[in-house]
């Protein structure tokens, strides 16, 4: 079978919609998320025992199940138990922001817990609370630390998107797949779509890398 140019230039419009919705679910889910997992990931690493253990149960449970699944309970499953009726694109953004805070909260201890005690404690002998030295001092150190991990993050939480086929919600993947329903053409549609993604993931990694060395994380 030849590769037949001519069907991919009238799919591009269709395809960069797609893509715009995409990112768009991403970058709300992933705000949700940073909210949500930056909570947990300070709740696990300086709360109470009881706390603690409640929020590791939660964020063992998001990361033993995959996001399909999440998705699907979330859209079909969760309107027989709560009298509410969700569209395809807000489960999608719920289910990215449940998933990935899951793992922004184990990202979170992990970076708040790797900050030298030394901080901590000359922030408490010149006179600042706790709740003060988490904020000014402990936090934004965390986060220069926490962003190489986060960026991966969210790159695969643009990828996970393209499970949302099956809920219907018309991002990248969907509109591929749309697309070669009328044309029959697979070979070019799902190749022009990989090469969206992979644009997607190259520019957003660049900028990433440049925000990184811009300050100054090893």
């Amino acid at each position: 079978m030849l590769f037949e140019w001519n069907a991919i230039w009238p799919a591009i419009p269709i395809l960069l919609e797609g893509a715009k919705l995409t990112l768009w679910i991403s970058v709300l889910g992933m705000l949700g998320g940073l909210i949500i997992g930056i909570i947990a990931g300070f709740i696990r690493a300086y709360a109470n025992k009881v706390s603690s253990c409640i929020t590791l149960i939660f964020i063992e449970l998001i990361r033993g199940t995959p996001i399909v699944v999440q998705v699907m309970f979330i859209y079909f499953a969760l309107p027989l138990i709560v009298p509410i009726r969700i569209n395809p694109f807000t489960a999608a953004v719920i289910t990215i922001m449940i998933n990935s805070s899951a793992y922004i909260a184990e990202i979170t201890r992990g970076a708040v817990l790797s900050i030298h005690k030394g901080f901590y404690e000359a922030s408490l002998a010149l006179g600042l609370s706790k709740r003060d030295t988490l904020r000014y001092v402990i936090t934004p150190l965390a986060l220069r630390r926490m962003l190489p991990p986060l960026s991966n993050q969210w790159i695969m939480s643009i990828k996970d998107t393209s499970l949302f086929i099956v809920i219907g919600v018309a991002e990248l993947t969907r509109q591929g797949q749309e697309i070669i329903a009328g044309n029959f053409r697979a070979m070019e549609i799902w190749s022009t779509v990989a090469g969206i993604y992979l644009i997607i993931i190259l520019v957003l990694s660049f900028v990433l890398r440049k925000l990184e060395k811009k300050l100054k994380i090893i």
